[in-house]
């Protein structure tokens, strides 16, 4: 280490310009980044969920719904539905929406001067109360639109765009909510639907990055000022901050990748690590730079290097390692925040190394801080050294006291992982009261939901065999208690049998019993209504018919029963050739969120054990730095277990975060521990010494990185928010087990590798 601080001082201003010029080139590369709220594009396109619902797109046109939610006392009125008319009519003029769905634009099959006639769910807009009680009547009796665009109390009704595949959601919502401000009305008026949501996470994102990234530095700032009360002490370690944020975010569009919704913690994770080689470096600067003390500023700066580089790049080299293993999330924005967070700490750690001290050799020495004290057992010193001593003395006194305590607490956090669940609701990325997730539970509620599953079905359509067969599937389904409205060419033929026939009458409400009987049934449909009517239900040829679910239900454990008893349904039907939608690929991020979640943390474990055993060159010496992490990791997931926060495609990257950032502490601790013992020192004084040394530098990381995330708990989203929560939690608690179980674990285990002189240069 000696020979790489020589070189930094000898090439410090070709150091300092270089890194000057690499967060120049980076900073300007983010101007190109965009951003990706879709969470369905978070999974790869070649899951079969994926490919099922870009085949049905390819079938039957967009799925996705952009809904305008209007509210009122009772919207069959003439006012109300004046306006949803001019809602209706101006949707089918926007760019992007394929088809309107209203109860303008939906049909009423009935029967008129023993003719069958096809015409608008409401022809009229109503003038007297016979009027409106004629419309409530013939809406009622209309399974095409009761239920599903007018809710049975009549209190809210919809005007739904599907969107064609590719269609850009901020052109369309722009463009709907222009529309909706050009007729201003009393009702209550929402925008809903998965594009609408998309927007509002976009615009979430955004505001986000606006406000955390400098609230998390100012944070940061006092933070270090408290910590160090000197300036060089907060602005060095922020520069490596800023450096690591710059880098991280330009790769971003160097590699082609897009900013998601992770973005946000891989911005608040820079703020709150990359300054962690920093700090440890500065507090060894004040530890060194004694009154009385004749060292120049080159030779501060290669003390730093010297007594802390080895320990500095284990560490650093552990947490680019947690943060690389999240590539074994399926999820994509999991991966490349591992890669991009992986950059940042990269830069960060080399910048540490190289930067700072070649910066500090080039600056005037700062003003002694500390005072001069060779005695590790001494009670002077500022309040936090006192707290440190303290622990020393318990840790030397009650080891065995300290390992009881941390078994049951143990077996507490244990227990919580019996209430631990999984869910990826996407309206639970807002909070209560936000209009996305108020318009989310309107359209659950009263209109059937808006979270598709659709069943493909291929054949001769017009075969009553086939259509009973679809209507079958359909009752069915209707009958699971979250599904909440269906709709298909089956639901429209018996819509059409109830035109024909009288109630109590053979063919009422029923499929044909022969083909010719179907074929009339529909060209008696075509001569008043339009193919277009149909298009989302079946093909031109009648090769392929699809049936839609909604579900009136967003959580994620909830829709994979559902979606599961709807596969089991079908799964021996030669005519079913896709089951796809929203859902599916919803309950399928679920599971990939567990798998991920298991495969890397199993993953981060493993690499993260062989990375300590070779820079200690011990293997217990990987299995003692492990067993702080395990006790984290189950503290981590029972916490969440008590406090009901779900695991999703955000929460499902603590746990790599955690092993990369919580192993930092355990590495300090144990190497300075390891050297005091080389030094001659016994198992308690080395403790003592151990704290005095190193023990600032660890509990300042350790704070920094809670302070850091602690600026999550100001976002937008509600899990960003739990993800801060249990982040601040949890490295509060690493910290607690790497200055108690760690010390206490060598003092009772008494492993070899701690007194093994090894000689390294």
């Amino acid at each position: 280490m000696k020979k790489l601080a020589e070189f930094v001082i000898r090439y410090r201003w070709a150091v300092i310009v270089f890194f000057l010029a690499l967060t120049a080139f980076m900073g300007f590369q983010m101007k190109n980044a965009s951003f990706n709220p879709d969470l369905l594009t978070y999974l790869p396109e070649d899951l079969p969920s994926r490919v099922n619902q870009k085949q049905i797109e390819r079938m039957f046109g967009g799925t996705d719904m952009v809904m305008i939610v209007v509210q009122t006392d009772d919207v069959v009125n003439g006012k109300t539905l004046k306006r949803v008319e001019h809602f209706s009519q101006d949707m089918q003029n926007i760019k992007g929406v394929e088809r309107v769905m209203s109860v303008f634009e939906l049909k009423n099959v009935r029967s008129e001067n023993d003719a069958m006639t096809v015409d608008a769910a409401v022809k009229m807009i109503p003038r007297t109360a016979e009027d409106v009680a004629t419309i409530k009547k013939e809406l009622a009796g209309n399974d095409l639109v009761y239920g599903s665009v007018v809710s049975k109390d009549f209190t809210t009704t919809a005007i739904i765009g599907l969107l064609e595949p590719g269609a850009k959601d901020k052109d369309v919502i722009d463009q709907v909510e222009a529309m909706i401000a050009k007729y201003p009305g009393t009702e209550k008026v929402l925008l809903g639907g998965s594009p609408y949501m998309r927007m509002q996470n976009a615009g979430m994102m955004q505001k986000d990055m606006a406000r955390l990234i400098p609230l998390g530095l100012l944070l940061m700032m006092v933070f270090l000022f408290i910590s160090f009360r000197q300036f060089r002490g907060v602005w060095l370690p922020i520069l490596i901050v800023v450096m690591a944020i710059f880098t991280a975010l330009g790769a971003t569009p160097l590699l082609g990748w897009k900013f998601a919704v992770t973005t946000i913690i891989l911005v608040v994770l820079l703020i709150a690590t990359a300054n962690s080689y920093g700090i440890h470096m500065f507090a060894r600067y004040q530890r060194d730079n004694l009154p009385g003390n004749n060292n120049t500023a080159k030779e501060l700066s290669v003390k730093m290097v010297t007594s802390l580089g080895a320990p500095i790049i284990l560490s650093g080299l552990t947490t680019i390692a947690g943060l690389l293993c999240m590539l074994g999330h399926v999820l994509i924005p999991g991966g490349q925040m591992g890669v991009l967070g992986s950059i940042g700490i990269g830069l960060a750690l080399i910048g540490s190394l190289f930067f700072i001290p070649a910066l500090s050799s080039v600056l005037p020495k700062t003003k002694p801080r500390l005072r001069a004290d060779n005695n590790p057992k001494s009670k002077r010193g500022i309040g936090l050294d006192r707290l440190l001593d303290f622990i020393a003395d318990w840790v030397t006194k009650k080891p065995k006291t300290i390992l009881a305590l941390f078994v049951v607490i143990s077996l507490i956090g244990a227990a919580g992982l019996l209430r631990f669940s999984i869910n990826s609701n996407p309206a639970e990325l807002f909070p209560d009261g936000h209009p996305a997730k108020e318009s989310a539970q309107i359209i659950n509620k009263e209109l059937g939901g808006f979270f598709p599953l659709c069943v493909v079905f291929e054949g001769d359509i017009k075969d009553p065999a086939l259509l009973k067969k679809i209507d079958d599937l359909e009752k069915k389904v209707r009958e699971i208690p979250e599904v909440g409205t269906t709709q298909s060419i089956a639901k429209v033929t018996r819509q059409i049998s109830r035109a024909l026939y009288n109630k109590g009458e053979e063919g009422y409400d029923k499929i044909p019993d022969t083909y010719d009987a179907v074929s009339q049934y529909f060209e008696l449909y075509l001569m008043s209504g339009s193919q277009r009517d149909l298009e989302k239900m079946v093909d031109f040829n009648f090769e392929k018919a699809l049936l839609m679910i909604r579900f009136k239900e967003l959580n994620t454990p909830v829709l994979r029963q559902c979606v599961a008893q709807i596969k089991e349904m079908v799964k021996d039907d030669p005519n079913v050739k896709l089951v796809g939608g929203n859902a599916d690929v919803f309950t399928d991020m679920d599971k990939h969120v567990v798998s991920g979640q298991f495969l890397s943390l199993l993953i981060s474990l493993v690499v993260v054990f062989i990375i300590i055993s070779l820079g200690f060159k011990s293997f217990k010496a990987g299995l003692l730095q492990i067993v702080p992490l395990m006790f984290a990791m189950l503290m981590l997931f029972g916490l969440m277990g008590y406090f009901g926060i779900d695991l999703n495609f955000m929460t499902a990257f603590q746990a790599s975060i955690l092993i990369g950032v919580g192993v930092d502490y355990t590495i300090h601790v144990v190497w300075r521990y390891r050297e005091e013992r080389r030094a001659g020192y016994d198992d308690k004084e080395a403790v003592h010494r151990l704290f005095k040394a190193t023990g600032r530098g660890i509990v300042f990381n350790a704070i920094a990185v809670i302070i850091g995330f602690v600026v999550l708990l100001f976002s937008g989203f509600l899990p960003v928010r739990f993800f801060g929560m249990m982040m601040v939690t949890i490295i509060f608690v690493c910290l607690i087990a790497a200055v108690l179980l760690v010390p206490a674990l060598c003092m009772v285990l008494k492993p070899k590798f701690l007194r093994q002189k090894i000689h390294c240069k």
